[in-house]
């Protein structure tokens, strides 16, 4: 069971939207999210020809899947069958202002093991034009809500040819992309774009990382927003830390910027512990470990906790929400689990708000109390 998190006797899980709360100021809002939590089925054929096919066409079941969960979830999602209408129409009837945040995992319409730059080069996808950025530019414009999802960035040829190739475990790679985020708006705007700074293994192979965290400025209730991607709650290189000292790079840009929402697209791997468990517990965990300072208590009179958090003010909160991935791709198993935290400071312990299960393939509504 957990370790160190702290599990509401039930969790905020709704299928269809609430009525909003009363605000005042001295609360914030309730804010409601909605975490996609899916298995990208894109087959090896297709990865195979799709060079020779549509940017869109590869992933035209993935975005069917995706609006097949959705209007299970949403309410008035009467939508025709998805066979017979284009990307842009499936969202046509989900109903406006029934969540304020969609979150959508890592590369979540392409999958995420690529061996090599060569098998990913076809699925790259322009910031902003691309297959990922229309499905969530129209979403976010239908729902008049905030839209978040992962995707393999194509780098402008000015900026590739300027990377020096690099060696990884003992072959010459030349980046050809980036593991991006994007971020849309509720007129469908795009507000901004994030590149994972923290690189995977896999992503090793073929991406160049990003230059550090973001942090946006949103309306309520969303407010400071910090967007990262997996990887990024790891140490950085060379991925050495320890429970007291760290470091704790992702919870500390937290706390310097005040964010009050963390979003994670994670495509995160399962831990193989005990699987007979309906959720990862141990990744879970983990989680909440690598955000300590976000929740940990604060050194009194030379005893208790020793993490450097001399910028954590009491009582301030980050809601954190990690949107993780499911299902198994090229042998990889992944942990699902998406998970809603609430992590005060100096409370001591973080409170998990709910979660999906290791192998759940659905749309988790959930609502933030307001305070």
């Amino acid at each position: 069971m957990a370790l160190f998190l702290s599990v509401l006797p039930a969790p905020v899980h709704h299928p269809h939207p609430l009525p909003r709360m009363a605000s005042s100021a001295s609360f914030r809002s309730a804010m409601r999210v909605a975490v996609v939590q899916f298995a990208p089925k894109v087959r090896a054929s297709v990865r195979q020809s799709a060079a020779h096919m549509s940017e869109d066409a590869p992933r035209l079941g993935e975005y069917r899947r995706i609006s097949r969960l959705l209007r299970r979830y949403v309410r008035s999602a009467y939508l025709d069958p998805p066979d017979s209408r284009s990307l842009g129409e499936w969202c046509l009837r989900l109903a406006p202002r029934s969540v304020d945040l969609v979150c959508l995992p890592e590369m979540i319409f392409t999958g995420y093991v690529f061996p090599d730059a060569k098998s990913i080069t076809p699925h790259l996808e322009e910031p902003g034009t691309g297959p990922t950025s229309r499905f969530c530019a129209e979403l976010a414009k239908r729902l008049r809500c905030h839209v978040a999802a992962g995707y393999p960035e194509r780098l402008a040829p000015e900026e590739a040819k300027a990377i020096p190739t690099q060696e990884h475990e003992g072959n010459e790679v030349q980046a050809v992309g980036a593991n991006s985020a994007v971020l849309y708006g509720p007129d469908g705007q795009l507000v901004g774009t994030y590149r994972k700074t923290s690189l995977f293994t896999t992503d090793m192979t073929w991406a160049v990382p990003g230059t550090g965290f973001v942090t946006f400025d949103l309306p309520p209730p969303l407010g400071t927003v910090t967007l990262a991607i997996c990887m990024d709650l790891n140490p950085f290189p060379p991925f050495q830390w320890n429970l007291d000292e760290g470091p704790y790079e992702l919870a500390t840009h937290c706390i310097d910027t005040r964010s009050n929402l963390l979003i994670l697209l994670n495509a995160w791997l399962d831990s193989g512990s005990e699987e007979d468990e309906d959720m990862d517990w141990q990744t879970m965990n983990y989680w909440a470990a690598r955000l300590r300072p976000l929740w940990v208590k604060p050194l009194l009179n030379g005893h208790g906790d020793h993490t450097r958090d001399s910028h954590a003010q009491p009582g301030e909160d980050t809601v954190v929400i990690v949107c993780n991935r499911c299902g198994e791709e090229n042998d990889k198993t992944f942990a699902g689990s998406s998970s809603l935290f609430s992590m005060r400071r100096h409370s001591g312990k973080p409170k998990l708000l709910a979660a999906m299960g290791r192998q759940e393939e659905g749309v988790a509504v959930w609502t933030v109390p307001g305070r």
